[in-house]
């Protein structure tokens, strides 16, 4: 058995590789329109797996855009999706800058988690070793759901 993917399915492509890439750090490795289908498919990998995926897409988060409008519940009932990172407090200032809530704070320098813009939760872990307690995330309360 083998990894593949994670799919999710989205609603607006900009907003979501916006998220994904220019605020979490994914890179885009491929993407495929279907007239045929109506839908688009864009695979995103980690930015230390990006050349192995450009050849196996895996592994990779399979983003799908119906061109036509669907409402999708989910978000928490789907899980997470999971990333280990080098700085989880550079990480989450980072994305709090470009506007993203932070659900649940990395008080204890080791996880926390978000939300895409479609709702689905993606934890962050650190590499290696909790970072240090740290403000303003060590007294930093829970938002929302997570």
């Amino acid at each position: 058995m083998e990894y593949l993917h994670t799919m999710v399915r989205v609603r607006d492509i900009d907003a979501s590789l916006n998220f994904y890439c220019n605020l979490l750090g994914l890179v885009e490795v491929s993407r495929k329109d279907s007239e045929k289908g109506r839908f688009t498919l864009i695979f995103l990998a980690a930015p230390g797996d990006a050349e192995a995926a450009k050849e196996t897409r895996r592994p990779t988060v399979e983003l799908t855009h119906n061109w036509d409008p669907e409402e999708y519940d989910g978000g928490r009932n789907f899980g997470h999706l999971a990333y280990r990172v080098d700085d989880i407090y550079g990480v989450c200032q980072r994305l709090m800058d470009g506007g993203v809530t932070i659900s649940r704070p990395p008080r204890d320098g080791h996880m926390a988690f978000i939300r895409s813009p479609d709702g689905i939760s993606i934890e962050l872990l650190q590499r290696g070793d909790a970072l240090p307690s740290a403000e303003p995330w060590a007294s930093m309360e829970n938002t929302g759901e997570w």
